[in-house]
């Protein structure tokens, strides 16, 4: 299996420069400022790159919606949040592969003729900043960022930006506010950020994730990173396994490997003999599946025939044992404290969720709440200006309707029979 991000991710020195430069770190670099930019755009559209930040929109395209008109300085933000439960990728490239961002941003910059990029990085994530700003500062003492790179005339800023631990922040126009110094709400498009984003610019928001595959691309060809994937949907992903398996962590696998594989071959199976009960696949705001149906392919095309996500590649194990009542009560209070409270239906839709299933949890249900759930949740979707309340919605649909029993069960016993495992 070819990797394209993880070869090197165990050589421990891999995330300094002189050991990335002696493991071919930077040619791609080297080779891209030597192509015209539509030549790299165009690999970029071939390679069926898609957003690895969850929403899974084509690289490419995104990048096509960028103005002509060149009299306005174009902005690169990079979405490194990464605030979605169950995801913890985009970390690991900050602190083991983090030139191989820094390339990737200078050789994305280059193609669409932006001159500065900010680096949005989670505010918990301290660490992860600062080996990113090791890594721009190296890159920056070699000519690899700054002014004149490698002899070229091609001026490039990088800039880390720490946010506040916000999981609304990850959607690309409250990061922009926040990155404005604004408060992180979300903005309502058209205009979208390609034609007025950060500072009122043309702006291109990218996952780390993306942004860290484009290096590969340049040196080997679009199209052979599409025929690492599926048809649509090309290359590897990093996915990232939790919950009481065997062996949790990320793995780089070619898009469209099947969640059975994930689960039972990489990441070893459940532990202590557990059986599988239910699978979270793309982050926790995705549609959650029963054990009966991860023979499906992950990719983005497979995974919404079922009715669920890719998402951010977090695919989240739930045994056997396991309350879902409870596990939906914790999902919800998460997204009631995350909500920011510009939309209503968001605000007290979040709330109130969180709310009708803490009594149903507890013992304290009353006929027609499960039917209040899922009116709630009509009156949610679709309604707000960003995706949070998408986001809450369909897992609490999906928990229902695959699991309709224990929420009546619930009800009808007044107590978990589970005894509030989760």
């Amino acid at each position: 299996m070819e990797l394209v991000l993880t070869t090197h991710f165990g050589n421990e020195r891999y995330r300094f420069a002189e050991t990335y430069e002696q493991l071919g770190g930077y040619g791609a670099l080297r080779k891209a400022l030597s192509m015209p930019k539509e030549e790299i755009v165009a690999e970029v559209r071939k390679a069926n790159l898609r957003g690895r930040g969850g929403a899974g929109f084509p690289a490419g395209v995104k990048w096509g919606f960028l103005p002509k008109d060149l009299s306005r300085p174009r902005i690169l933000v990079i979405n490194a949040d990464e605030g979605e439960p169950g995801t913890f990728k985009d970390r690991l490239i900050m602190t083991r592969g983090p030139h191989l961002l820094i390339e990737g941003i200078a050789i994305t910059c280059y193609a669409l003729e932006a001159h500065t990029c900010y680096v949005y990085i989670r505010g918990e994530f301290v660490r992860e900043a600062e080996i990113v700003q090791e890594a721009i500062d190296e890159a920056t003492a070699k000519g690899y960022l700054g002014k004149g790179i490698l002899g070229t005339g091609f001026d490039l800023e990088v800039t880390v930006h720490l946010g506040a631990g916000a999981y609304i922040c990850g959607e690309e126009t409250s990061l922009i506010n926040s990155l404005e110094g604004k408060r992180g709400w979300p903005r309502v498009k058209p205009p979208f950020p390609a034609s007025v984003g950060a500072f009122g610019l043309p702006t291109i928001v990218n996952n780390v994730e993306t942004i860290a595959d484009i290096p590969w691309i340049v040196t080997h060809g679009g199209e052979k990173f599409a025929s690492l994937g599926v048809e649509k949907d090309g290359g590897t992903r990093l996915i990232c396994v939790s919950g009481p398996v065997k062996k949790p962590g990320v793995y780089e696998l070619p898009v469209g490997t099947s969640l059975r594989s994930i689960i039972y071959e990489h990441a070893g199976g459940l532990r202590d003999g557990k059986a599988l009960k239910a699978v979270i696949p793309g982050g926790s705001s995705t549609p959650v599946l029963r054990a009966d149906e991860i023979d499906v392919g992950f990719d983005i095309e497979s995974m919404q025939k079922i009715g669920t996500m890719a998402g951010s590649g977090g695919v989240i194990v739930i045994p056997e044992g396991t309350c879902m009542v409870r596990a939906l009560s914790v999902l919800m209070n998460f997204y009631a404290h995350e909500s920011c409270g510009q939309c209503t239906p968001c605000r007290e839709g979040c709330g109130w969720l969180a709310k009708v299933l803490h009594r149903i949890e507890n013992g304290q249900g009353r006929n027609g709440d499960v039917e209040l759930i899922l009116e709630v949740c009509d009156n949610m979707l679709g309604r707000t200006i960003c995706p949070l309340a998408d986001a809450a919605v369909m897992p609490a649909q999906s928990f229902i309707w695959k699991f309709r029993e224990e929420f009546d069960g619930h009800l009808r016993e007044k107590k978990c029979p589970y005894g509030n495992r989760f």
